[in-house]
């Protein structure tokens, strides 16, 4: 079973994204990082991202590269202290949100595979 079935599915894919980005637009390290962006928008298309990543529905994601959909998060002085806070504060969801201590483990590593790309590394 995928990761993504472990935790629940697109509903919690979903639960996650909605509990996630007020948290983030709150935040002083994170919230300068999505100003003028459009947050239901950018729900929707990490959807099908995490779905994808997270060995998902086959095809879930279409989007831009990592490293495309990132470029004015890094001009805006995105590092590695930055995604560090991000990655915490998505494991405060997912505690919050009652996801199994390993998963969620599961679920960082997963991210954190990706740290070279956001970075353009």
């Amino acid at each position: 079973m995928a990761l993504y079935d472990d935790i629940g599915g697109a509903s919690s894919v979903r639960a996650a994204l909605d509990a996630f980005y007020p948290r983030v637009l709150a935040d002083p390290t994170l919230s300068p990082f999505f100003l003028g962006v459009d947050i239901e928008r950018l729900k929707k298309a990490q959807e099908g991202f995490f779905a994808t990543a997270l060995g998902g529905p086959p095809a879930s994601y279409s989007g831009r590269s990592l490293a495309d959909a990132h470029a004015m998060a890094r001009r805006r002085g995105a590092n590695d202290d930055v995604f560090d806070h991000f990655l915490m504060v998505f494991k405060r969801v997912l505690v919050d949100l009652g996801v199994a201590h390993g998963k969620i483990h599961e679920c960082l590593a997963v991210f954190e595979g990706a740290r070279g790309q956001i970075l353009n590394r």
